[in-house]
């Protein structure tokens, strides 16, 4: 597979190319907040993706090679998923079911990353044949046949024949007509280029009789050849002529899904433990899809443009709470979106570069270590697909780096701003103002089946929201003024692959965030362990299993009036006193290299860190068509 596919694999399975948390998140007490929505998430892993994570979709061979791989193929970066040493003309971008699990992967570049279509025909590459000049340096031939041994004395005398790089034939087993037809056909093409290039006369009558002889032996073979050398010819024709770039590629991810909740009882405002509202969604039938166009000017760089649409949002509103989101949301109510649009190219060998003005974050930008990203084939659920601090800045715009300082040891780095793109007040956007983060992840592999990541991100918020996307996103009581905060965030990925059928793994975050007008601070926590079960029933199925604790206060030491977790009495200091767990199984069957369907049960307990909430029930069905 090249390394641009690689790519791609992230940027169309490991997810979306767009923050997770690209949707409003709702404060207790209301449904909506003044925050803009700047992007819609897709897919990874893939992303990305995508990865193209991440972009997200892709993958995937249809397995997961991912699990098997040896660490450094399976979390592709920004580096290795840029083609190298390639013409962007011949350069190819096959996109088969992604390279993880999932892939995610990835995201590397673009978290969540589906599977295209090959735009010309694969066979064997001539460049492993090399040129002999004697059938004895072919070990593994033992011909026993007139026609074998007069075959030998044309080779020896005139060099025309080719062997593998292990100085083999073509394996153990006996050469059949056709092979020996090809063979024979680099031949008679030798000696005639003999012929014409001197007027003497180099070849012997013996030679010219047995070449006689072994035309007429095989005359209906070689005639074959020419046809389909004719064959080819045509196709290749067909495809210049009717291709759709000679720089670029198209991949394509749509998902159907169904998906519904149950009904619970809502305590809202968290002081005598009695609910006070019924949360309660409908079972939806909903679409996502999205576009990614791969560009590659120099065969050293590729340009990323995403688009996406769909029309399924987030249930946050309606159970009044966010633990119940889904991977594939993506609610631009059918209007098409650039979800993705940024460039990486190559400062050095080992160092990449990837700058854009979407898609860029650290979730589309650090290499992927969880191996069930993916929106459309990793964890079905919001808070399975990374660590939620690497969402913290909802980011969409900037510059990122991965350093390749090793086989085993890398760096990414991120700066990345919410709206970038808005000129009017440096307090709410802009670059440098309004909502940005920057951050870094050092990637380890100490062992071939030992994956590493650990984070740090630091996020500038002009208001009280954290911008995790999951769990306890609001950081002061929704009856206090709003202030700015300055969060530091750190945690770490971890992934085992114990065999090719089972992998394990987890991660834990760590933020504190203190406001810039106030005394004190809140911090949070969140964890999460997994089980992979790559190739479960049979070869490219996965199954998934995650249990886990979503974003929760566990401090928070504010002026009276402004602490979140007591909000409903007082607003006193104190985190939250009761804890929320997610339990989630999935299991996504490949029916061929195009389908997957993934049915996935996500069950989270004393949703909103509260035991006076029901126990919150989702259901979904998803259906992903890779292309």
């Amino acid at each position: 597979m090249s390394d641009l596919s690689l790519l791609m694999l992230g940027v169309l399975t490991a997810g979306q190319t767009s923050p997770p948390n690209n949707l409003p998140e709702p404060p207790v007490v209301q449904s909506d907040t003044e925050i803009q929505q700047i992007k819609t998430e897709n897919l990874s892993e893939i992303s990305p993706p995508a990865e193209i994570t991440p972009p997200e979709f892709m993958p995937p061979d249809s397995t997961s090679e991912a699990m098997t791989a040896p660490v450094n193929q399976q979390y592709q970066n920004l580096l290795n998923k840029i083609p190298q040493n390639t013409s962007s003309q011949d350069s190819q971008i096959p996109v088969e079911t992604p390279p993880e699990i999932s892939p995610a992967v990835q995201l590397p570049i673009s978290p969540e990353s589906p599977a295209a279509p090959e735009f010309s025909d694969t066979a064997e590459s001539d460049d492993q044949m090399s040129q002999v000049t004697s059938v004895s340096q072919l070990d593994d031939v033992q011909p026993n046949d007139w026609a074998f041994s007069a075959l030998q004395s044309l080779v020896e005398r005139y060099g025309c024949i080719a062997g593998n790089s292990n100085s083999k034939y073509l394996g153990n087993s006996a050469v059949n007509r056709y092979e020996f037809a090809h063979s024979l056909n680099i031949c008679l093409n030798q000696i005639q280029e003999l012929i014409a290039k001197t007027q003497s006369n180099t070849i012997s009558q013996a030679d010219l009789d047995q070449i006689q002889r072994l035309q007429s032996a095989f005359q209906k073979e070689l005639q074959e050849i020419a046809q389909r050398v004719d064959v080819l010819e045509n196709k290749n024709i067909e495809l210049k002529a009717h291709q759709f770039s000679t720089t670029t590629r198209l991949f394509g991810q749509a998902i159907f899904s169904l998906q519904g909740t149950n009904t619970t009882n809502v305590d809202l405002f968290p002081r005598d433990g009695v609910p006070e509202r019924q949360g309660k969604t409908n079972l939806t039938f909903t679409n996502s899809v999205q576009l990614t166009l791969a560009t590659s000017f120099t065969g050293k760089d590729l340009l990323i443009t995403g688009l996406s649409a769909g029309n399924l949002g987030s249930n946050a509103s309606l159970i009044s709470h966010n633990m119940g989101r889904l991977s594939f949301e993506s609610n631009t109510e059918n209007r098409v979106v650039i979800n993705d649009l940024s460039y990486r190219f190559l400062l050095a060998d080992n160092l990449g570069v990837v700058v854009g003005s979407t898609g860029v974050n650290a979730a589309t930008t650090f290499r992927g270590i969880n191996p069930l990203e993916g929106s459309g084939d990793g964890a079905i659920s919001q808070f399975g697909q990374r660590n939620p601090i690497l969402n913290i800045g909802n980011g969409t715009g900037g510059i990122g780096f991965d350093w390749e300082i090793s086989d085993r040891i890398s760096l990414q780095g991120v700066y990345s701003s919410e709206i970038p793109s808005f000129p009017g007040n440096a307090n709410l956007a802009g670059l440098f103002g309004g909502r940005y983060s920057a951050g870094a992840q050092l990637t380890l592999a100490p062992t071939d089946n030992l994956d590493v990541g650990v984070h740090y991100i630091y996020s500038h918020s002009p208001n009280d929201l954290l911008g995790t996307g999951i769990g306890d996103a609001q950081l002061i009581s929704p009856f206090a003024p709003t202030t700015a905060f300055n969060t530091h965030a750190v945690g770490a990925t971890v992934a085992w692959r114990l065999n090719d059928n089972l992998q394990l793994g987890g991660w834990g975050g760590f933020s504190t965030s203190k406001p810039a007008n106030l005394s004190g601070s809140v911090e949070t926590t969140n964890w999460m362990v997994f089980a992979a079960l790559p190739n479960l029933g049979k070869a490219g199925n996965l199954g998934g299993i995650l249990v886990g604790q979503p974003p929760k206060i566990t401090a928070s030491n504010l002026p009276d009036g402004y602490n979140f977790p007591n909000f409903s009495n007082g607003g006193t200091p104190g985190g939250r006193s009761d804890t929320s767990l997610h339990v989630e199984l999935f299991y996504r069957a490949q029916l061929n290299d195009r389908l997957s369907l993934t049915p996935g049960l996500l069950v989270v307990f004393n949703p909103d860190h509260n035991a006076a909430n029901d126990t919150l029930i989702v259901g979904a069905l998803r259906a992903a068509f890779r292309f």
